[in-house]
């Protein structure tokens, strides 16, 4: 294997250099695992003597030329600039700063690397400075101490991590550097044995630190400084090809035209070549078994990303040295990381191997021991990663189709449906070049013919069929999306969608199914809407974009195109299929995507005339509600002012429109007739008519055909008789709805009269009685439309419909009476909250199928919604809530979001009554256990349990500002204390009240209670209490015991609050020279603090529960020495007293000498654990081990990412011999019969305790 040059670990550098930042890192070679031989040379440089210093540069004895400072040329005014302040601030070229430290390094090579040593110290953050002083007179483990305090702990950011245009700048201002460096470099200054040395040493030993930031900058550099060299390694081995070729040209003349000279001079061009790049190889190899093999594991996530990132380019960059089951096999394994960053590397560095396809003969291996993995990662937890994965197996697919299985395939085919685009147009890129991006050669000659002979007709069944094999028939939309960026020419190929629908199939062909014209026909309808409004459906996008001009030209072309195309095919196609439902549903959405004037210029109104034929007929024929309403929106489409077609098409609409009030009124005058029994003929006759003007009713204003009149008697009839069909019922509902809201449209809009304002306010209240009236009829289905209507005419009419300046309508205010909210209320009661098994509503009863379940739950839920907003925008009284709120904790699962909504919403609009409200429905709750159980009930009982902790769940909605909600929570516990005392018991005093375990309840409220607050709370309680009642001591008084002593621990809870804030502050003391902590300052207060709440306890106690038993004194955790407690930072003061009972004086001076030596003990116990701890520090710093161990999060961490649980045997099939980095031969060069011994152990890189996988 090819040996690394050994790299000096101390550095003796003349000259010293102010700068700002220093270094932590030991640079000595504890282990000696640095050692190594050089090119036949016993030893290079180690640590220079004082005199060697002298001789060194240009002969040690200016430290700069003229006009220098530190290395660098006093130019355009600034002097004493040193490397970073350069590049940080990114004003000048790279290469004439390079260029001057050059410059600098060949004057004097000393003062120069003491700059760009004092650079990556810089770079990494350090306030410290590396100086020739120190290096003379310290040791290094010294120097690493002393770096390590003066590190700015006090923040966790540093350069590369610091956020501002300026700072992400300096990250890839500092990456050039290091590329344009050995750039620069590459011919003479790398091959001294002195610079790169010295560099590599220093990135080694600073990227082994415990402090991130050091571990960070250096492995970036380091991976940085690799990407060159391997830069200069390829152009090596090309120059050596090159001699090679030009060598073997020479030699192969005749003797008479050889030139033995230029061989001679090829030979020795070749052999220094030869050595530079062993040179480079030795570098090469010194870096990634001293810094990658380490730092791709590291604990911090962002340096294992780099180093995948760019050990990706190694591979990519020199192939023939880097791709190669030794280096892929690290990429393998990091696609297993925990963090979706490095994983994202992983990918985006396999993309840019697998893209070459001259390099698919090196990834088999790979691929077929990852490629489970990679499939896998199609449903990472990170999106991005997702696309990456999905991407990569696409570049798999187009290198070879053998590789991925049907099943692989089919993992990625159902990600177009998912509702992340990214991932979704990722998947459908692969699901184009899988199943549609392959063409026939006999598809060639039929590039010309258009329509069903198109080579598009064979794709667009194809997709048909895979949008029928993933059985997800409502999601075409998203398929189509997803395959929009890929597949546009074929999904806008609407001229051979329509052959294949309108035509007959040619000779030999299958034709279409149903099934597979109706899935035809969707996508076609998607297509078109994604061409049209130009973003993607519900639930993948963001937001309307705005759309460039290129892209708006190609949204008016589509229209124009789509309109020209469908005004002649739509009313044939109509025509085919007009008595499939579902198909002409789809069908008639496409008029509202054509351009309408094209209808007149195009000279294409006998189309449109055929179209409105088409859509009368179909009127005509179909009952179903989701058809009508197609044909209602198309009308709406084509009926638009603007436009010189609105003529014709509303003298059709006002023609159908007159026939269907015409029969309906006829029909309902022959239906309604007394004495006569309606049979089942009429009431269909009177149902499809009237369903058909209910869907025109809501997208057209139909007033003038005054269609109230004879839905209210149709209604009234209803309620007079009992005896109407459910449907025609509902439906007359609905369309009286219409009426109503189209009347209000008109008021709202036009200058209305008096009279129009007083006939729509008899028409609504009208209604809301036929409504009311509703709400109590034997069918679900009515009283579930009754409901809904009711709730929205309600929230309509309200007092929001005078917002906006629109007084005038203050006439048509309705607020509902009591009886109609009480009614209201036990509808949702009845109707909502019930067991799923109970549900009954719809389906006939039948709720076996989980669709249905979920379809009954969405509708509750709709129903709950409505009488919530009501509520919430004060249409109904505040209190009704409380039937609603007391289900919080019973019903969460399928209401806890909506309930908990309303909550808030009633919070911001009165915090009181809200609190009232929250109040009076465990009240309520409180009575019917009563109810159920009597007053002798189980207070362990779950039902009361249950009520707890639905106090306990009230209690949290209150936040932690206990200043906002100071009022609310205080007339909480009053009405609270008034209903615990409201029922005395009959006999006497000397029994507890009746509802007296409420306050067992109410006491989950005191901890939302301010101090002075629970006092005057106490007061009022007090109030309310007996003599006899403070001393009864028997179970039945323990709520009230428990409530008073809730309302008494007022002082406890603050202290404990600052003994924690100062616990949490001694728990990050540091292991630095720093100021004495601050909270050492504040312990006098607390102590007075907590001294003074102790006394107000027991004065509390002692005033007014002279005989009840003492509170049990709390004891905390906290009061346990702390671990690394400073002796001047004892927190025994802050703690409070135990309470004083009523002791004779000497007895209490006793105990307080006994707790002042307890204190002064436990001081001095600290003490010695302080001098302890502080010892083991400075033995660890002296031994190396742990520099920082006291430091904080951001900056001492565990370097090595932990290799639990991560997954075996990902090593196998993978070829581990070749360990170091080995150039490979130039094409005709010979092979080198000397190499030179192993700068690493192989064993210690790959070894099974630090990889966690098995090896073989």
């Amino acid at each position: 294997m090819i040996a690394a040059p050994e790299i000096p670990t101390d550095f003796t550098l003349l000259q010293e250099s102010e700068t700002h930042f220093s270094s932590d890192t030991d640079f000595e070679d504890i282990e000696g695992k640095n050692q190594k031989q050089g090119k036949g040379k016993t030893c290079k440089k180690g640590k220079k003597g004082p005199a060697e210093k002298g001789k060194s540069g240009n002969g040690g004895g200016k430290p700069g030329g003229p006009n220098r400072m530190n290395g660098h040329h006093q130019q355009n005014g600034v002097e004493n600039m040193m490397l970073f302040e350069v590049v940080k601030m990114g004003k000048s070229a790279m290469q004439s700063v390079v260029d001057d430290w050059i410059e600098s390094y060949k004057h004097d090579r000393d003062i120069a690397l003491l700059d760009l040593i004092n650079f990556f110290i810089q770079c990494s953050g350090c306030k410290g400075v590396v100086t020739a002083e120190m290096f003379r007179h310290m040791q290094n483990s010294e120097i690493i101490r002393k770096m390590t305090e003066e590190f700015d702990e006090d923040s966790g950011d540093y350069p590369l991590t610091m956020a501002g245009p300026q700072w992400k700048k300096f990250k890839s201002s500092f990456c050039e550097f290091i590329g344009v460096l050995v750039r620069q470099c590459q011919y003479s200054i790398i091959y001294d044995e002195y610079m790169m040395d010295t560099v590599i040493s220093l990135l080694t030993g600073l990227s082994d630190s415990q402090v991130r930031a050091f571990r960070h900058t250096s492995t970036l550099a380091a991976m940085k400084l690799m990407t060159a060299l391997v830069n200069v390694a390829l152009n090596l081995s090309i120059n050596m090809d090159n001699t090679q070729r030009q060598y073997e040209a020479e030699r192969n003349k005749i003797i008479g035209k050889r030139a033995n000279d230029r061989l001679e001079l090829l030979l020795q061009k070749r052999k220094e070549l030869q050595e530079n790049q062993d040179e480079i190889e030795n570098m090469m190899n010194a870096i990634f078994k001293g810094v990658f093999v380490h730092r791709y594991r590291d604990a911090i996530a962002e340096i294992r990303a780099i180093c995948i990132e760019e050990i990706g380019i190694w591979m990519k960059m020199y192939s023939d040295a880097f791709l190669n089951d030794s280096y892929l096999k690290y990429v393998g394994w990091t696609m297993h990381d925990k963090q979706g960053e490095v994983r994202l590397k992983c990918l985006t560095a396999l993309q840019g191997l697998y893209y070459n396809k001259e390099l698919n003969s090196k990834l088999e291996l790979f691929t077929s021991r990852f490629k489970d993995r990679i499939v896998s990662m199609t449903l990472d937890k990170e999106y991005d990663v997702a696309v990456q994965a999905i991407k990569l197996l696409t570049l798999v697919l187009q290198s070879s189709e053998e590789v991925l299985t049907a099943e692989d395939c089919e993992n990625v085919y159902h990600l177009v449906y998912s509702a992340h685009r990214p991932v979704a147009v990722a998947a459908g890129e692969f699901l184009y070049k899988k199943l549609f991006s392959r063409r026939d050669a006999e598809d060639d000659g039929m590039l010309k013919r258009r329509g069903r002979q198109s080579p598009n007709a064979n794709l667009v069944k194809t997709l048909v069929f895979f949008f029928l094999e993933s059985e997800l028939h409502e999601h075409a939309a998203y398929l189509v999306d997803s395959m929009w960026d890929c597949a546009t020419d074929l999904l806008k190929d609407w001229e051979c969608m329509s052959s294949l629908l309108l035509e007959e199939p040619l000779n030999g062909e299958e034709p279409l199914t149903d099934r597979q014209e109706s899935a035809l026909i969707e996508i076609m309808l998607c297509t078109i809407r994604q061409a049209a409004e130009c973003h993607p459906p519900v639930g993948r996008g963001t937001g309307k974009r705005v759309l460039t001009a290129k892209e708006k030209k190609t949204q008016l072309d589509d229209r124009t195109k789509i309109t020209e195309l469908f005004a002649v095919a739509l009313p044939q196609l109509l025509a085919k299929y007009s008595v499939d439902a579902e198909k002409v549903t789809n069908l008639l959405q496409l008029p509202q995507y054509f351009d309408l004037e094209i209808y007149t210029t195009g000279r294409l109104e006998k189309h449109l005339d055929a179209l409105l034929r088409q859509i009368r007929d179909i009127v005509e024929k179909h009952t179903d509600i989701d058809v009508l309403e197609a044909c209602s929106k198309t009308y709406h489409a084509l009926c638009n002012e603007e436009f010189t077609i609105f003529n014709r098409v509303d003298i059709a609409r006002s023609q159908l429109i007159d026939e269907l009030a015409d029969k309906f009124n006829r029909l309902l005058e022959d239906f309604l007739q007394e004495g006569e029994e309606p049979d089942e003929d009429d009431a269909y006759q009177v149902l499809s008519t009237l369903k058909r003007i209910t869907a025109f009713h809501n997208a057209h204003d139909l007033s003038r055909w005054d269609l109230f009149g004879c839905n209210y008697k149709l209604l009234k009839t209803g309620i007079e008789n009992g005896d109407m069909p459910e449907q025609i019922v509902i439906h007359a509902l609905q369309c009286t709805h219409y009426v109503i809201l189209w009347q209000l449209a008109k008021v709202t809009e036009s200058s209305s009269t008096k009279e129009d304002l007083l006939r729509l306010k008899k028409q609504m209240r009208v209604f809301c009685q036929i409504c009311q009236h509703y709400l109590t009829n034997v069918n679900t289905a009515v009283k579930e439309q009754a409901f809904t209507i009711l709730c929205d005419v309600l929230m309509i009419f309200s007092h929001q419909i005078m917002t906006g300046g629109r007084d005038m309508l203050e006439p048509l205010v309705y607020t509902p009476d009591s009886s109609l909210q009480s009614e209201l209320l036990s509808f949702i009661l009845d109707h909502v909250f019930i067991d799923q098994d109970d549900d009954n509503n719809s389906a006939d009863g039948q709720q076996d199928d989980e669709a249905s379940k979920i379809e009954a739950l969405h509708k509750r839920r709709n129903l709950l919604a409505a009488f919530c907003k009501l509520i919430v925008y004060t249409v109904v009284e505040m209190n009704t809530a409380a039937d609603i709120f007391k289900q919080y904790m019973k019903y969460y699962n399928d209401y806890g979001d909506i309930i908990k909504e309303t909550m808030s919403k009633t919070r911001q609009i009165d915090k009181i009554q809200c609190a009232k409200t929250l109040i009076l429905s465990l009240q309520q709750l409180f009575n019917e256990m009563i109810q159920e159980n009597g007053y002798n009930f189980d207070r362990s009982s779950p039902t009361f349990s249950g009520i707890k902790e639905l106090a306990r769940r009230f209690a949290l909605t209150f936040g932690l500002d206990q200043l906002k909600t100071r009022e609310a929570i205080a007339m909480l516990h009053k009405d609270g204390i008034e209903f615990a005392f409201k029922e005395p018991n009959p006999q006497g005093e000397s029994h507890p009240p009746l509802n007296l375990a409420f306050l067992d309840i109410l006491s989950e409220f005191s901890s939302k209670l301010l101090r002075q607050d629970k006092r005057t709370v106490y007061v009022y309680l007090e109030k309310f209490m007996t003599f006899q009642m403070s001393l009864r001591r028997e179970d039945v008084w323990l709520p009230l015991m428990s409530y008073r002593n809730s309302l008494l621990a007022g002082g406890d809870d603050d202290t404990m609050s600052v003994i924690s804030g100062i616990s949490s502050r001694g728990s990050t003391v540091r292991n630095k020279k720093t100021k004495p902590a601050t909270g050492k300052r504040k312990v006098p207060e607390a102590e007075e603090s907590s001294s003074s709440d102790s006394m107000w306890l027991n004065r509390e106690q002692s005033m007014h529960t002279p005989v009840m038993m003492q509170t049990p004194q709390l004891t905390s955790t906290i009061m346990r020495e702390p671990k690394r407690l400073r002796p001047d930072e004892n927190y025994m003061g802050v703690y409070p007293m135990q309470p004083e009972h009523h002791q004779p004086p000497l007895d209490y001076k006793y105990v307080q000498r006994q707790q002042e030596e307890a204190a002064r003990q436990q001081q001095e116990r600290a003490a010695m654990n302080y001098v302890k701890l502080r010892s083991n520090l400075q033995h660890a710093i002296r031994r190396g081990t742990s520099l920082m161990e006291d430091d904080e999060e951001p900056i001492v961490e565990d370097v090595m990412m932990s290799s639990e649980g991560r997954i075996e045997d990902l090593n196998e099939g993978m070829d581990f011999d070749t360990m170091d980095i080995d150039l490979p031969p130039s094409k005709n060069r010979r092979e080198r019969t000397e190499l030179k011994p192993d700068f690493f152990d192989p064993a210690s890189i790959m070894d099974e305790s630090v990889l966690g996988v098995s090896m073989f």
